[in-house]
């Protein structure tokens, strides 16, 4: 505990999640200190705040935007929407970017969560002088804490901003202090949430011979707007969301669309500039591209569509996690290391209505905090974990998919709101989900014309349809 006799929270990150847990965690005065909010930039709203710029800054730190211009939402508002906190009547169901980070901004103002926002760069762990141990920078002052296991977390903060993070351990073999004149203690905190930009660092599939294309490489993360691929080619490696929806925005452009990925032929029906083809497995050496059917095509531009991988340079290897670029594991319901159960991983599943998936995964983590839930014992929850994997293996889902939820969500919100003692989402919202699905699979050029209105929990009904 601190002085005061309450815990400290720290959060990474001033996204949704972010901004979701300050809010809470703040409204809990009696329980925690106020919340300190980490952010590497110098606004809120995470992956939904819009820049045209790519690559890197002046600064020469990376841009982490993978906004693109004209990007709407593949969920209607009354979906996406905080449960405590719902987004502007007036809005059609299927908003922008902009209106996203409005709502976000308009969140942040309501529950006074600025003050608690303090902007610094992560960085990552270094090895304290042989003896073996991760700490930051060898720290060897002995601390406690009531909650999450017998140590508590430190941050420290160089002059230029470089902030690092460990754990401080109380049976710490690195006696001694090697931490750099240069660095000092920023917080030493209970509880940690993390929410690092899961979509700014893009995942490269390899391909073979790539360096004999002899157009323009780029991933998704960097696209932000069709007039520069007018009357191009372009290979778009990827049918997920993004894939779909950019190769609609380039044809309006007069591009021509190969659409490349591994699933079957797409059932919905695509203009005609778009053409499907199976992976790209090859780049020939005078720049053409080899498909897994041995069919051929050259294309001016590849874009990768292929996904973002989980990037948490600043963990220190003690945590015991696995972090591949699809995958973290082991985590206990699917958001804390079972090992260390003070240190929140939320918002790191896919396919999930995001804010809802926020609120939950909240609810259950104060919970825990609070004392209202008991934890089972580490070896019960990596049993646990490790339960959850290999169903899901049985199932037939692929290694990479394994943190993707899709209409699994509502049984796992029901399952964290009982543990909590809180009300699960109302069936409607579910309901909703499933039917916009379907609408998108059966025509997703058409289905955001579409607007909804929430009746009571349990029904919704369609108000009509939006020009675009």
């Amino acid at each position: 505990m601190s002085a005061t006799g309450k815990l400290r929270v720290a959060i990474v990150g001033a996204g949704a999640a972010g901004l979701c847990v300050a809010r809470h965690v703040s409204s809990r005065s009696t329980t925690f200190d106020p919340p300190v909010v980490y952010e590497l930039t110098d606004h809120v709203g995470g992956t939904w705040f819009y820049e045209e710029r790519v690559g890197i800054h002046d600064n020469g730190h990376p841009v982490h935007s993978s906004m693109y211009r004209d990007l709407r939402t593949n969920l209607p508002k009354e979906v996406m929407m905080f449960p405590d906190y719902p987004f502007d009547a007036q809005l059609p169901s299927f908003l922008s970017h902009r209106d996203i980070l409005q709502y976000l901004q308009k969140y942040c103002k309501r529950h006074a969560i600025t003050p608690y926002i303090k902007v610094f760069k992560f960085s990552t762990f270094q090895h304290c002088g042989g003896r073996g141990e991760t700490h930051l920078h060898g720290d060897s002052r002995r601390g406690s804490c009531d909650v999450g296991g017998n140590f508590t977390w430190h941050v420290w903060r160089a002059e230029h901003t470089d902030i690092r993070l460990g754990v401080h351990l109380q049976w710490s073999l690195c006696e001694g202090s090697c931490v750099e004149k240069s660095h000092r203690l920023l917080c030493m905190t209970h509880v940690f949430f993390l929410f690092y930009r899961h979509y700014s660092t893009p995942h490269l599939p390899s391909i073979l011979g790539i360096e004999h294309f002899k157009g323009k490489v780029m991933h998704s993360h960097s696209y932000r707007c069709r007039e520069p691929f007018a009357h191009q080619s372009v290979v778009v490696l990827g049918a997920g969301s993004s894939g779909v929806d950019i190769s609609f925005e380039l044809v309006q452009a007069n591009a021509k669309v190969t659409l490349s990925h591994n699933k079957p032929a797409l059932a919905f029906p695509l203009p005609p500039e778009i053409q499907q083809a199976p992976p790209v497995v090859k780049v020939l050496e005078d720049g053409s591209l080899l498909f897994q059917d041995g069919s051929v095509a050259h294309a001016e531009v590849l874009l990768f569509c292929t996904g973002y991988s989980f990037h948490f340079p600043f963990l220190c290897p003690k945590l015991g996690l696995g972090i591949q670029h699809h995958l973290v594991a082991p985590l206990y319901k699917y958001l804390l290391p079972p090992a260390f159960p003070s240190l929140f991983f939320v918002g790191i599943c896919k396919i999930i209505c995001p804010f809802i998936h926020f609120h939950y995964q909240v609810q259950f983590a104060l919970a825990v905090l609070e004392g209202t839930v008991q934890l089972p014992s580490r070896k019960m929850m990596e049993e646990a974990a490790e339960h959850e994997r290999q169903m899901k293996v049985q199932k037939g889902v692929q290694e990479k998919h394994l943190l993707q939820m899709g209409s699994d969500q509502w049984e796992y919100y029901l399952d964290l709101a009982t543990i909590a003692g809180i009300s699960p989402p109302n069936p409607v919202v579910e309901s909703l989900y499933e039917e916009v699905g379907r609408q998108r699979r059966m025509n997703p050029q058409a289905y955001r014309q579409i607007n909804y209105k929430l009746v009571d929990a349990t029904h919704w009904q369609v108000l009509g349809a939006t020009d675009t």
